[in-house]
């Protein structure tokens, strides 16, 4: 499959402090990477340099083209972003919003047309939220809300997903769905990229785990070679083993009171 995303040492400084350095990636298209690794080592700094929203030095390149040459409109239609946060505007449907990720295929001077608007209840259809696409996205679960905002990505249409941590805040079920969802994404082809702290669900969905320490990027390769009893000692200061099996469950059995 064609690579779409390459990045090689990659530092991001902010005032004197370093958060990323020697930090490398590459992603291709059906492909999903999650990036794993404590708190502070730096995940969602080096996916938000990848995405163009954070300085950083390094080469960044998307489909070979230098980062620093694609900005705006153009590097929107490249890769789509979903934030760890999203806001919530009071007043804002979930069709709204969803229309709103759609924008960046409507010039100013145009309205939305009949390609637009299919493409914004396709969106709408693939994550599930069909049945309530007319509330208000204040009154949506922390899961649903998820689920609208990768619709709004979605509706961008462009070949790359970049999800920062989006089940951070989710219950079992609805991490699940949300796991479900982006592994289905990528197996219809689109690249995944994607940042989560479960190193379960990362071994469950993943094609490739990039492990983070200390802003850098210290493993990359499938789960079974990356998250290893060693590994997850070294960087995680845990006892612990992954278990995958046959039919790709997963568990984490961890030492917890040694």
């Amino acid at each position: 499959m064609p690579v779409v995303l390459e990045a090689k040492e990659v530092g991001v400084q902010i005032g004197a402090t370093t958060i990323v350095e020697h930090a490398n990636l590459e992603l291709a298209a059906g492909q999903l990477i999650a990036i794993v690794g404590p708190n502070g080592a730096g995940k969602s700094t080096f996916v938000r340099a990848l995405s163009g929203i954070q300085n950083a030095t390094g080469t960044i390149a998307w489909n070979g083209r230098q980062l620093a040459e694609v900005r705006g409109r153009e590097l929107a239609l490249m890769r789509a972003f979903v934030p760890q946060r999203a806001l919530v505007p009071p007043g804002l449907t979930v069709r709204d919003a969803v229309t709103i990720g759609r924008s960046v295929h409507v010039r100013p001077w145009q309205r939305a047309g009949d390609e637009d608007r299919a493409a914004v209840e396709a969106a709408i259809e693939r994550v599930g939220v069909a049945e309530f696409a007319d509330r208000q996205l204040t009154t949506l679960s922390g899961g649903e809300l998820q689920r609208v905002q990768v619709a709004v990505a979605l509706a961008q249409d462009a070949p790359v997903l970049v999800a920062d941590e989006p089940t951070s805040a989710l219950d079992l079920g609805a991490t699940v769905a949300i796991a479900r969802l982006l592994r289905g994404l990528a197996d219809d082809g689109l690249a995944v990229l994607l940042v989560v702290h479960d190193l379960t669900l990362a071994a469950a969905i993943a094609d490739r785990v990039v492990v983070m320490s200390d802003g850098t990027t210290v493993a990359s390769g499938t789960p079974r070679e990356v998250l290893t009893r060693e590994r997850i000692s070294a960087v995680w200061g845990v006892e612990a083993s992954l278990e995958v099996s046959e039919d790709e469950r997963t568990a984490l059995h961890v030492s917890w009171l040694d």
